[in-house]
């Protein structure tokens, strides 16, 4: 497991948005870690269309952070 930080993927809505299991994402984000070799789409709408592959750890400036309901 990789330490998870504000503004890394991995803590972004964008992260996996449409294809990783709701329950992993929440977990993610309550933890604040992620698996090393965990690669997910990035969903924000300026990179969706080029389907750019991320890691958690990874960031960009359209971070926004996830906010998951109990």
């Amino acid at each position: 497991m990789v330490a998870l930080h504000e503004g890394q993927c991995g803590l972004c809505t964008h992260f996996g948005e449409h294809d990783l299991e709701e329950s992993m994402r929440k977990q993610i984000v309550k933890k604040h870690e992620a698996p090393e070799t965990l690669v997910e789409e990035c969903d924000l709408p300026r990179n969706h269309t080029i389907h750019l592959m991320v890691t958690p750890v990874s960031g960009c400036d359209g971070f926004e952070p996830a906010r998951m309901s109990a």
